[in-house]
Order: C-alpha cells, then sequence, then structure tokens
C-alpha cells in the first residue's frame, strides 16, 4: 500500500488497536523518518520509544536505493519502527541480516515480517532468514505478488503444515470481512492482513476518483498484470509477480495488443487530460464486498464486531 498508506492511516490502525504499516514505495529516508516523527506525535509516543507501526520495503527498489547515497534500512531503524516487512526481492535475505546486525547493538530488536507466496519461501524464511513473522499471501492480494501463488486457503494451509512451529504465519489477500478473519483464525493463522479493506477510509491517501471507482468494483472487477507497472512506470518486480488492480483502459489498451510505446501514450494522455478511465487503482478481489467510505476506527470496530460474531456462532457447531 506504498500509495495508499501514510501517515493518518497507519497512525489510526495502530490507534484501533490493531497495527499499521507505512510502504515505503520510493519515499527518501528524509520522508520516511518524517513519517515516524508524525506518528509519535499523532500517538503521543516518546521520543526513544518505538514507534508501533511498521515500515514495508519492496527488495527490487532496496536494490537500488541501499547502494545510492541516500540508503534507507539503516536511517529508518534509528527512529525506532516496532517492524520492517520485507517484499518482492531476489535476495531479502541480506536486508534481514543487516536488521540483525543493527539490532545486536542496542536493546530495541525489530520485528521483521516477510512475505512468501509459496511453500518454498515460508521456508526460506523460517529456517535460514529466521523472521519472526511470515506474511503468506495468495493470489487474490491486491498491488503486487506472487504470479503463481496459490489461493490463500490452500497456501496457508500448506505453509502451517510445513511448519508447525516456527515464526508467527499471517494471512494475506481477499481479506475483507470480521467472518473471513475468524476463518483464517480457525485454520491456524495467528493474524490476518488487511490492506484494500483499509482503502475505503476517509484516512487512505487515494484522491477521491479513485475511491469513486473502489465504491464501484464489484468481485470480478480485478485483473492481475504487469500492463499496470509498464504505463505506470513502475518496472523492476523479480520474475513470476506481477500486481492486481481495478480493470480498465490500461487492460483494454493490451488485449487490442498495442505495444508499449502505445500504451504508455494513452495513458500519459489520458493523465494529462484527467481521464479516469486509465487509473491505477491498486485492489484485491476483496473489492466487492465494500461499497462506502468511513473512518478507520469504524472499519477496525466493524471487523472486530464481525469475527467475534462469526466465532460466537461457529461455537454452535459442536454438538
Amino acid at each position: 500500500m506504498a500509495f495508499a498508506s501514510a501517515v493518518d492511516l497507519a497512525s489510526e490502525v495502530t490507534a484501533a488497536s490493531a497495527f499499521g504499516m507505512i510502504g515505503a514505495g520510493f519515499s527518501s529516508s528524509q520522508e520516511l523518518k518524517g513519517y515516524l516523527q508524525a506518528v509519535r506525535t499523532k500517538l503521543n509516543i516518546s521520543e526513544h520509544a518505538p514507534v508501533p507501526i511498521g515500515i514495508g520495503f519492496i527488495g527490487w527498489i532496496l536494490d537500488k536505493t541501499e547502494s545510492s547515497d541516500d540508503p534507507r534500512i539503516e536511517n529508518i531503524l534509528k527512529e525506532k519502527p516496532v517492524a520492517i516487512w520485507f517484499a518482492f526481492g531476489v535476495d531479502l535475505g541480506k536486508y534481514i541480516a543487516q536488521v540483525r546486525t543493527f539490532d545486536a547493538k542496542r536493546d530495541h530488536k525489530t520485528i521483521i515480517f516477510v512475505i512468501v507466496n509459496s511453500v518454498e519461501g515460508a521456508l526460506q524464511a523460517a529456517n535460514e532468514w529466521k523472521v519472526d513473522v511470515i506474511v503468506a499471501q495468495g493470489i487474490e492480494a491486491g498491488g503486487h505478488g506472487g504470479s503463481e501463488a496459490p489461493p490463500l486457503l490452500s497456501l496457508l494451509q500448506a505453509i502451517l503444515h510445513a511448519i508447525p512451529n516456527g515464526p508467527l504465519i499471517v494471512a494475506a489477500g481477499g481479506v475483507s470481512t470480521g467472518s473471513q478473519i475468524a476463518a483464517l483464525l480457525t485454520m491456524g493463522a495467528a493474524g490476518v492482513v488487511l490492506g484494500t479493506r483499509f482503502l475505503f477510509t476517509t484516512e487512505c491517501t487515494y484522491p477521491p476518483e479513485k475511491k469513486e471507482v473502489l465504491i464501484k468494483a464489484n468481485l470480478n472487477s480485478t485483473t492481475r498484470s504487469l500492463a499496470f507497472d509498464e504505463v505506470g512506470r513502475t518496472m523492476g518486480w523479480p520474475p513470476k509477480h506481477d500486481g492486481r488492480a481495478i480493470t480498465n483502459n490500461i487492460i483494454h489498451d493490451m488485449q487490442e495488443g498495442l505495444d508499449v510505446r502505445e500504451r504508455l501514450a494513452r495513458f500519459d494522455a489520458s493523465v494529462a487530460s484527467g481521464d479516469t478511465s486509465r487509473l491505477i487503482v491498486w485492489a484485491g478481489v476483496g473489492v466487492g464486498l465494500t461499497q462506502k467510505i468511513t473512518s478507520v476506527a469504524d472499519v477496525v470496530m466493524e471487523l472486530s464486531n464481525d469475527l467475534i460474531s462469526a466465532l460466537k456462532s461457529a461455537s454452535g457447531l459442536i454438538v
């Protein structure tokens, strides 16, 4: 959620007793430090205490930034976020090791999340990288992920079977309701990650025109493709990775057989004219389960209430 979640959304999620994340995306170290300092202020966190949110880094972007004159990881670790999230790189292990080395020199220990799309990836994260939390991301997820990932229910079950003892395993991909969370927890997930559901909030940084697209979407409104990244000029993803977003003229242009140059011309013309038929709106398949914009606090309360209700109802199945 690098283009949708910033200070207000992450802070309000944490304030509501969940755990907020900010996607680093292409932000500079100074920008990211500013976000963390703003979260400190909003949540009234003292200067030397850990900041109760996570910062999410994309591996292939780190491959560029960490050898630049503005390396991100060490600068952000100095601000003491509670967690760091790594995803989508060919060698995430070296960045995990960097965090562990930095933390070895101080009392604060950063919780490390890593997103995986296969059992093999989960085993590497658990046994080689020794991460704290494995995020099992199914093919239903919005934004980016493994293009060959299994559906979440199958992937989660397989990872739980392969790693009965080890890091916490949380579920991600297409989750939008409390009853879905209940189902995943009863399967054995230690927690659940939601992204798309929080796009439908006043705190989400998506502009109004993108939120209008979300409200009108249904369960068949998304497509996985690199076409969105090609016109958005965000290519660099590892092999067998792509992104899920709302289907629109970006996909139709590709289906017409237009080459990248022609599709870029159409995309740029749409941006220049204010045409909304080629907006890049990252979202998962659960986008069709929500039709209104509310506050983060209301979303967390609704999810919590529905979760508890579903668990209570399920208990009645046991005779």
